[in-house]
């Protein structure tokens, strides 16, 4: 085996350790919210300081790469790959921290309502992520394109989130603090999808060398 694909095994172990501690963000600051558990929450936004880091090291693994060795075409579209990954689940880990301060803010306050949908939404959002780590470990563009579908799932619920939301603040102005943070926890989780989805689309390109950014209709 030649030394650069030890090399390039070294950034694929990295992302997925990436992704695992990512996806565990995601679990436990919503658990932090559903439990109103504060110390839970306050050991999500503890931790992501440790997700920027394996951020940094991924990093300088990819330019080492590129400044050590003259990689071949799929091999510098792994590299590039996986850098935009690093970058996605990086952004994707403040979202979780973003989550945890706002549960934080809520588990200071009585419920407004049963959480229904947010919860549904966190594991839709989850579930994706866990596929686009599975497509790019694997190769896989269907399973990539799969994930890229999903995503209108979680914009819907989204929407449906916040159409409830205003009217709870409709209803009586002292619901309007407690809705809004809820809002937010939902668009959190809306971008998190978002970033998903860039990661998958960044599998379709390392697979198939294809651009499929901006195509949605």
């Amino acid at each position: 085996m030649a030394a650069i694909d030890e090399e390039l095994k070294v950034v694929k172990n990295y992302i997925v350790e990436m992704g695992f501690m990512v996806e565990r963000a995601i679990e436990n600051a919503i658990a932090s919210l559903l439990n109103r558990d504060n110390e839970a929450a306050k050991e999500v936004i503890k931790k992501d300081n440790e997700i920027n880091i394996l951020d940094n090291e991924i990093e300088e693994e990819c330019v080492k790469l590129i400044a050590l060795h003259s990689p071949v075409a799929k091999d510098v579209r792994f590299i590039t790959t996986a850098m935009k990954i690093a970058t996605d689940l990086e952004r994707i880990g403040d979202l979780a921290q973003d989550i945890a301060e706002r549960a934080i803010e809520l588990n200071e306050e009585p419920p407004l309502k049963p959480y229904i949908d947010i919860p549904r939404m966190a594991e839709g959002a989850r579930l994706m992520l866990n596929d686009s780590l599975d497509a790019f470990v694997k190769k896989d563009a269907e399973l990539a394109n799969k994930v890229i579908d999903s995503d209108d799932f979680i914009d819907n619920l989204h929407q449906q989130i916040f159409r409830e939301l205003i009217t709870y603040m409709m209803e009586d102005s002292r619901n309007i603090t407690r809705a809004v943070r809820i809002t937010y926890v939902s668009k959190y989780l809306e971008r998190i999808a978002d970033h998903t989805t860039n990661i998958a689309e960044m599998v379709i390109f390392m697979v198939e060398g294809k651009v499929v950014r901006h195509l949605k209709n």
